[in-house]
């Protein structure tokens, strides 16, 4: 490693710096959480809402797709961006930013008159979501360590659990009272965000550690350039133009050739968006794997859950939203009592095998579902997926988290959640793509059958654009192609869970550290105070290090 590299940021700490006390970090973690609810809540609350939204504007199943591409794709393509400014200028001041630009998107959405339009203000939400969910988990790692970190996953949990169960819930009743509408999914939120915004700039005082400040714009853009081209590609290949067509090649070509030019970049920049040395680090490297492959899973997976339940089963919205309790329960569990037993001995690594484990048995089973697939039975595969999920998504962040110096940590953290972002924005592509033509031909045969042929009727094409204005054996036909088809997607998300289950075996535990980043970096600067505070079994790593741990006790 080079010595710019190991540069600590300390050195140029201000001389106001003051650590937070105790009670500090919980008021600022309050603030934090609530920012999280109200991203997650904005996310969620719209998912149930869409098969009306798409019916309502007219329309496509691509369409509907790219309506949750969008917002993945923006949040990926900007979340290592947030993640690097979070090493370089005030993080207060980016969560802010951030929960502004997801709160401004909402509103803007709520306004659309087409598809299009929807789309398009979802990307503003993606830039928010990209900050927000990157800078919420860097900011905690700044105050807690990793040790004591776990206790903090039951709250961290329950939040996005509560928020995952009430989004649908709350944007089902919206959706089934008339003198609302599906618009106010949008708009509901608005009064938590502002709330959010204020507790955060009253209680969240991190230290702004100051240093000569190195944008990389060309990785920045290269990198989210390549990603939404072959997302482009991906989305569009097999409707727009065939898979083995002179478009579909360019897109690829040049998908690369971007992705390749941002490599290089990133490997000669000062300060590059993703600092590729972190790689060298087998435990970065191995969760990367993963993320991405959980990130598919669990995006490109359960995004079309709420789908199945409208469209093939035809529950209400508000049906839907409670169907997915299971799920939801079996994650927020699983990550409480995890959490709690890796702060009490600090192992992490059995929770990520055992996660995965369920993960991939959990989309196994539902792989296995129909139009008419016994509820309870249903409610069973989503409470194991649920379980896995809990384990999975935190611990590979605590991971990499845990075999970073701090001068790194928020690029690390963004990195990790930026690969499991990408995943995601892919999975939905994928997933997408693979629904959309599946049940296209499950359609044409069902119409066959009847004599119709070739999926028309009327001049128009029978799906979910027009669902509510075909004849019922023909609206039959459609609901039930999308519960047999459905099991498809879940087939390809158990393959993806087991790569990250085959990636995850293969990581290197390490004894979680004791010191929180905002600790690492004042002992970088005088280290006496803090080894006063630690037992005699533990060690402080120097500021250029990233390999050594800390070992022992829990800080006095």
């Amino acid at each position: 490693m080079s010595a710019h590299e190991a540069q600590p940021v300390a050195r140029s700490a201000p001389d106001t710096d003051v650590a937070m006390t105790h009670q500090q970090k919980i008021e600022a973690l309050v603030g934090l959480l609530l920012g999280m609810f109200v991203a997650f809540l904005s996310s969620t609350i719209v998912s149930n809402a869409l098969p009306t939204i798409i019916t309502d504007l007219h329309g496509t199943q691509d369409q509907y797709t790219w309506v949750i591409t969008a917002t993945l794709l923006a949040s990926t393509a900007t979340t290592p961006i947030w993640g690097k400014f979070s090493d370089l200028v005030s993080k207060k001041l980016l969560v802010q930013m951030s929960l502004f630009l997801f709160t401004l998107g909402s509103v803007l959405a709520g306004f659309s008159q087409s598809v299009g339009m929807l789309i398009g203000f979802r990307v503003i939400q993606g830039l928010g979501l990209g900050g927000l969910q990157a800078l919420v988990v860097i900011v905690i790692a700044t105050m807690f360590s990793p040790r004591e970190r776990g206790r903090y996953q039951g709250p961290i949990a329950a939040v996005m659990s509560v928020a995952t169960v009430a989004g649908p819930l709350i944007g089902g009743v919206i959706v089934d009272t008339s003198w609302l509408g599906w618009r106010w999914t949008f708009y509901v939120c608005v009064p938590l965000a502002i709330v959010a915004l204020a507790v955060i700039q009253r209680t969240l005082n991190i230290p702004v550690v100051r240093r000569e400040v190195t944008i990389d714009y060309a990785g920045a853009l290269l990198i989210a350039s390549g990603v939404s081209t072959l997302l482009i590609w991906v989305t569009l290949a097999g409707k727009s133009f065939d898979w083995a067509s002179s478009i579909s090649y360019g897109l690829v070509a040049l998908g690369v050739v971007l992705l390749g030019a941002a490599l290089w970049v990133e490997s000669r920049a000062k300060d590059p968006i993703i600092p590729l040395r972190l790689f060298r680090d087998r435990t970065t490297a191995l969760a990367t794997i993963a993320s991405i492959a959980v990130g598919v899973a669990l995006f490109g997976g359960a995004v079309f859950l709420g789908q199945y339940f409208q469209i093939a089963r035809g529950y209400s919205p508000t049906a839907a939203g409670l169907l997915t309790l299971p799920m939801i329960i079996g994650s927020m569990l699983s990550a409480t009592v995890s959490g709690q037993l890796i702060t009490r001995f600090g192992r992490w690594k059995a929770f990520l095998v055992v996660g995965a484990s369920l993960m991939t048995v959990g989309f196994g089973l539902l792989s296995t579902i129909d139009a008419h697939t016994d509820m309870v039975l249903l409610g069973v595969y989503l409470f194991i997926l649920g379980t896995g999920m809990g384990m999975t998504m935190q611990n590979l962040v605590l991971a990499v988290q845990n075999n970073v110096g701090p001068e790194n940590l928020g690029a690390a953290t963004s990195t990790v959640t930026f690969f499991r972002s990408l995943g995601g924005a892919a999975g939905v592509s994928v997933l997408g793509a693979v629904l959309s033509n599946h049940v296209t031909d499950l359609i044409a045969k069902g119409l066959g059958a009847l004599g119709i042929g070739s999926g028309q009727t009327g001049g128009a094409t029978a799906g979910l654009a027009n669902l509510n204005e075909l004849p019922a054996p023909i609206a039959d036909i459609v609901r039930g192609a999308y519960g047999d088809g459905t099991a498809r997607i879940f087939l390809v998300a158990a393959a993806m869970a087991a790569l990250s289950l085959v990636a995850v075996l293969f990581i290197k535990e390490v004894a979680l550290k004791t010191l929180s980043g905002d600790e690492q970096r004042r002992a970088a600067v005088d280290p006496a105070p803090i080894e006063a505070d630690l037992p005699a079994t533990a060690t402080v790593a120097p500021a250029t290090g990233t390999e050594e741990t800390y070992v022992g006790a829990h800080r006095r």
